[in-house]
């Protein structure tokens, strides 16, 4: 059965073109592992309003995988892993959420 992902990501502080460089590489790997990557956008409001919640997302995923062994292989991927330590240096924070579409 088919997964959707919504992924929210925060950038560290002063790494936003790290984070935005490192997922523009690590998203080339979806279709790898049978997924799609059905949208992803970044936050141009991106502000630390508390009336928004705190920090808001940097920038925010949509991906499509065909079921959980894709999605760990996906997770698993060495040339994902391998980047691990820009990962850690850009993300600061990452959210994810199973969804479904809303008829």
């Amino acid at each position: 059965m088919a997964i959707t992902l919504c992924v929210l990501l925060w950038a560290a502080e002063g790494e936003g073109e790290t984070l935005a460089a490192y997922e523009s590489e690590a998203l080339t790997l979806v279709p790898r592992h049978g997924g799609r990557v059905l949208q992803r956008v970044t936050n141009v409001a991106h502000t630390d309003d508390a009336a928004h919640g705190g920090v808001q997302p940097t920038e925010v995923q949509i991906i499509e995988m065909p079921d959980e062994d894709a999605l760990a292989a996906y997770i698993a991927d060495p040339d994902r892993v391998g980047r691990v330590e820009v990962r850690d240096r850009a993300v600061a924070r990452t959210e994810i959420l199973r969804v479904r579409p809303v008829d």
